[in-house]
């Protein structure tokens, strides 16, 4: 809950549960247990912030992009959703390319047809559960169900809408051209609003399982990358936020679509009405280290404990390499296929080397997507940093002295829940714009400026890691 002048008065996680995986590189999760930690997280907050529920002016909403939530005429969910990182797709992106046109499907969405978008997981059920598929009525992403259960209304935000793959991003609306070239029923989605605008308010019912007085306006909010760049103040050119979670994101404000003839970076709306952004995206930055943790560390061992022995691991971790491709890569490779590798490794090697040589290759990652914004033209001014690489001093370190430039932090460690808090704000009045609320709210906090010694090793590494992947993709393509 934040205050109207920027403070936050109360924050509180309820944990909902992993994704589950049926097949190799699947992932879906149940609806149900968003709804349900979302209203537990808003109870306590409400609870902990001493704030008279009357108080409250507005809503936001932010979520994982590019999951399929189906539901039939009642509202009722019809399978489990399947989320971002699911992999199942390929012969559905290929069918979309050969019957739009690659160029056609730039020209329409801005985008290539990727296995996470929202669509390629539509056709893959319409192709293999047909009968669900008749069911089908309504079409949300995860946050756009939440609101769903707050109010009884369908509504989405261009910004979300513009990583499902059927939405005309030049012009913020459903590409009705691109819809009936793969026959899809453009009645099944739900209306397109900006992030600032209210589209729906508080039922009795969400009063009573939230405590949240019904009529409360609500927003249309933004997906989890857009909503964190409100978070970190990332409205402008110039200015571009990485992002390290269980994915990673580099993302850079612009003020007309700027649209990669090779379809490597996401070029979408931005939450800020009449801005859009470019975006790269690591498949598995967060879960390299996670997997490391949970595979090779003893129980209990967390990454406090995992940090402190990277740093003792010099620069260019002595060699070792690691390619993050847990989960296929998107940016710039585009390759649900490709599996990860770490490479390098001597028998005096320990398992701190393991760890930095995974930050390190992460942030690798990330500025390959620093390289195409260089193509592009895109500026790169100021760079922030948010996730869990940005409570690790030594990721921090990490990522300035690999992008070869200084990384800032801010005050408020909410992220892209800070930045739904904005959109709510602006909605409701509080704020004159997106950019008058962030120029207010936003407070840098920590400054990690690169080391020279350690950049030169840095590049000396890029261009080694730059040749794991035609190597790896050559294997692959062997087999």
């Amino acid at each position: 809950m934040v205050a109207e002048d920027g403070t936050v008065l109360a924050s509180s996680i309820s944990e909902h549960g992993p994704f589950a995986s049926p097949e190799t590189a699947w992932a879906e999760q149940d609806p149900a247990d968003w709804w349900r930690a979302s209203q537990t997280a808003i109870r306590a907050v409400i609870e902990a912030s001493g704030v008279d529920p009357k108080q409250i002016r507005g809503v936001g909403l932010i979520g994982q992009m590019h999951g399929a939530v189906l539901l039939d005429e009642h509202g009722a969910v019809l399978r489990p959703s399947i989320i971002w990182c699911d992999q199942r797709t390929d012969e559905q992106c290929q069918w979309i390319t050969n019957t739009v046109g690659a160029k056609k499907l730039l020209e329409l969405t801005c985008n290539p047809a990727l296995t996470n978008f929202t669509l390629t997981k539509l056709l893959w059920v319409r192709q293999h559960e047909p009968e669900i598929w008749k069911k089908v009525r309504h079409v949300l992403l995860p946050k756009d169900y939440v609101r769903f259960r707050l109010s009884g209304e369908y509504a989405i935000d261009v910004a979300d809408a513009s990583g499902t793959l059927m939405l005309d991003v030049t012009h913020r609306r459903w590409s009705d051209e691109l819809l009936g070239l793969v026959g899809i029923d453009k009645a099944i989605l739900p209306p397109v609003f900006e992030s600032p605008e209210v589209c729906a308010r508080i039922s009795s019912q969400a009063e009573g399982l939230t405590g949240i007085p019904a009529g409360t306006p609500i927003v249309a909010g933004a997906g989890d990358q857009a909503a964190g760049a409100v978070g970190m103040g990332i409205t402008r050119p110039g200015a571009v936020s990485v992002t390290l979670g269980t994915s990673g994101v580099v993302f850079a404000a612009t003020e007309r679509p700027s649209l990669d003839p090779g379809g490597r970076l996401h070029t979408f709306c931005h939450a800020i009405p009449g801005r859009w952004h470019v975006m790269g995206v690591t498949q598995a930055a967060g879960l390299s280290l996670r997997w490391i943790r949970d595979q090779f560390c003893e129980p209990g061992y967390d990454y406090p404990e995992l940090s402190k022995e990277a740093a003792g691991v010099p620069p260019g971790c002595d060699g070792v390499l690691w390619a993050p491709y847990l989960m296929g890569e998107r940016t710039p490779h585009l390759d649900s296929s490709v599996r990860a590798a770490l490479i390098g490794l001597a028998a005096s090697h320990t398992r701190g080397h393991v760890a930095r040589a995974v930050m390190e290759g992460v942030a690798f990652s990330q500025r390959d997507s620093f390289t195409i914004f260089a193509e592009l033209g895109v500026p790169v001014k100021k760079i922030r940093v948010s996730g869990g690489a940005a409570r690790s001093t030594l990721w921090k370190q990490v990522q300035a002295d690999v992008y070869g430039h200084a990384v800032e932090t801010i005050a408020a460690d909410e992220g892209g829940a800070y930045g739904a808090a904005i959109l709510a704000g602006v909605g409701t009045g509080v704020w004159p714009s997106v950019d008058d609320a962030c120029d207010r709210c936003v407070k840098t906090a920590e400054v990690v400026e690169p080391l020279p010694a350690n950049i030169a090793v840095m590049n000396r590494q890029y261009k080694r890691y730059s040749r794991i992947y035609p190597a790896l993709k050559a294997i692959y393509q062997s087999t």
